[in-house]
């Protein structure tokens, strides 16, 4: 273990640590939702993230993704993989440039211990919700509803459907005129990801 490695987690206690370490988190989705999740899992020390997405990065993402201005116009996932390494380089990011669609989601995220929603629109994510706990009844997925706008942070929470989690605050219409904006979109895909740790501690300490 290198003393850079030492020195990044410093503050964890070894044992979360270790538990993360030996995680593995899926993330249907590199966009506002996807990338900051990503970051943050990257910064805490989760061991490995599989990560798929088949858009590229347009100018209106910047404002909310965790991407740059010259990377514009490629490839999110590989964007985003460049950027999680330089990040934390001990961790794995296995990622797929494909559209998630029910017949590949057991083989692309199969190996994950836990699963993160993070989907534009709500036809996909109701497939995906269905798909995972129809494959994987026991493994935990995070969602995500109602995010946009700005403000109203006392709306947001967490609600637990047997091994289904939903962040936000539960309204799935953009009001006419409101788009996400950085601050509440990066709120949430914070609350998908500090559960994301909660979750994978809990579930690599009892094993």
């Amino acid at each position: 273990m290198s003393d850079l490695f030492k020195d990044l987690f410093a503050r964890h206690d070894t044992r979360i640590l270790a538990a993360l370490k030996a995680g593995t988190v899926g993330i249907a989705g590199a966009g506002g939702l996807g990338s900051n999740v990503a970051v943050s899992l990257a910064r805490a020390g989760v061991g490995r993230l599989i990560i798929a997405d088949f858009d590229k990065i347009e100018p209106s993402n910047l404002n909310r993704q965790q991407y740059f201005i010259k990377q514009i116009g490629r490839r999110k996932v590989e964007a985003l993989q460049e950027n999680l390494k330089k990040i934390n380089p001990f961790s794995e990011y296995i990622v797929h440039d494909v559209k998630v669609i029910r017949a590949n989601t057991g083989r692309l995220f199969g190996e994950a211990d836990i699963l993160i929603e993070a989907f534009d629109k709500a036809g996909q994510k109701s497939i995906l919700i269905n798909t995972w706990l129809s494959l994987y009844p026991k493994k935990p997925i995070i969602a995500a509803s109602g995010l946009a706008g700005y403000g109203k942070n006392s709306k947001l929470h967490t609600r637990k459907i047997g091994s289904l989690y939903v962040c936000g605050d539960g309204e799935t219409e953009c009001p006419k005129g409101i788009s996400p904006m950085a601050p509440r979109v990066a709120i949430v895909a914070n609350m998908q990801a500090n559960l994301a740790v909660e979750l994978l501690v809990k579930i690599k300490r009892s094993r």
